[in-house]
């Protein structure tokens, strides 16, 4: 679904949404102006900026607001994110375009909106604000709710069909390598054993089936017991992972000479994959030694980071959620070969 090319959304007379705190949002800013400033040549061009995850559209409002020249694009998989963000843009409707779609998806919108490089991307990875709060969507294990887990709710298999279909060994993999959760197997078990009761249905006995799973010892420490199971079904009822190992790629692809990409990561396996693909951009596979790079050996890419960043102690007090944030940056600096 997409909200035309750079045209309006219709009730634009909404009331506003509540207030939602962007995550490293000045940071966000500080790193894409330059190349947003700069723009591509032309006198007619404008500069393109990609919210490659729109969710409520608060970096995607600040953007539009520090650059007037600008044109966004905007693309979320969750349809409620993208009717909200779009009241919430409403008055710069003449320079943005809504698209409903993942974010490896890219290529293919930009290709159909007339695009053939863009002058920023920006990544805010992880599950958004609106699906943490909305009980119902069943993210959370913190209240309780059917087992959807769904970024987008009109397509694909629900965690509810994962727990109550998949085979001991395979939730055990899911776990161990989505949730990082040492005690795999052990839940895996015990969902097995409690859907061959009844299915599981139900977010808060989820919850509770992983902490009489877990052993007592561990429950004291590390937060709620639940919280890696709830993250692994995630990745895999949105293939999180497999999504970032294709976007990151092609967000550098379209990215112009000049170009820069952000991207803000909440747990280690996306950051893994954010720090690889960057990583190997930016450096060059020849003998040690050599005086000069050759000429068109260069790497594609600057970082803009040391490592990856994290939100201040000031931040993170005003916005818990950003207190698991790694921020990486890099600007496009050759074309490929």
């Amino acid at each position: 679904m997409e909200r035309g090319g750079w045209s309006g959304v219709e009730d634009a007379g909404s009331a506003p949404e509540p207030a939602h705190v962007p995550v490293l949002l000045e940071r966000c800013l500080e790193l894409l102006a330059p190349a947003l400033a700069a723009g591509p040549e032309g006198v007619d061009a404008r500069p393109v900026v990609v919210d490659a995850t729109l969710g409520m559209g608060g970096h995607s409002e600040a953007l539009l607001r520090a650059h007037p020249h600008v044109r966004l694009v905007g693309l979320d998989r969750d349809p409620e994110a993208l009717e909200r963000s779009g009241r919430r843009l409403a008055a710069y409707s003449d320079r943005t375009a809504l698209v409903h779609a993942v974010y490896d998806e890219l290529p293919e919108v930009l290709d159909r909106l007339g695009i053939t490089r863009v002058q920023g991307v920006l990544f805010d990875l992880g599950v958004s604000s609106l699906q943490l709060d909305e009980a119902r969507r069943g993210f959370s294990y913190a209240q309780d709710a059917p087992l959807d887990m769904r970024m987008d709710p009109t397509r694909g298999i629900t965690a509810e069909e994962v727990v109550n279909t998949y085979s001991a060994p395979d939730l055990a993999r899911v776990l161990r390598e989505y949730g990082e959760e040492r005690f795999a197997r052990r839940i895996a078990d015990a969902l097995v054993r409690e859907r061959e009761r009844a299915p599981l249905t139900s977010s808060a006995r989820l919850a509770e089936l992983v902490r009489e799973a877990v052993p007592a010892a561990t429950r004291r420490t590390g937060g709620h017991p639940a919280k890696r199971t709830f993250q692994a079904l995630r990745i895999e009822v949105n293939r999180e992972l497999a999504v970032l190992e294709r976007a990151v790629p092609a967000a550098v692809e379209a990215l112009a000479v000049g170009g820069r990409v952000v991207v803000m990561s909440y747990q280690s396996l996306e950051d893994r994959i954010v720090k690889r693909v960057l990583t190997a951009a930016s450096t060059v596979d020849l003998p040690p030694g050599l005086p000069v790079v050759p000429a068109g050996m260069e790497p594609q890419l600057r970082l803009l980071t040391r490592g990856s960043e994290q939100a201040s102690e000031e931040e993170v007090a005003a916005n818990p959620r950003a207190a698991s944030v790694r921020l990486r940056a890099a600007e496009r600096v050759r074309e490929a070969a």
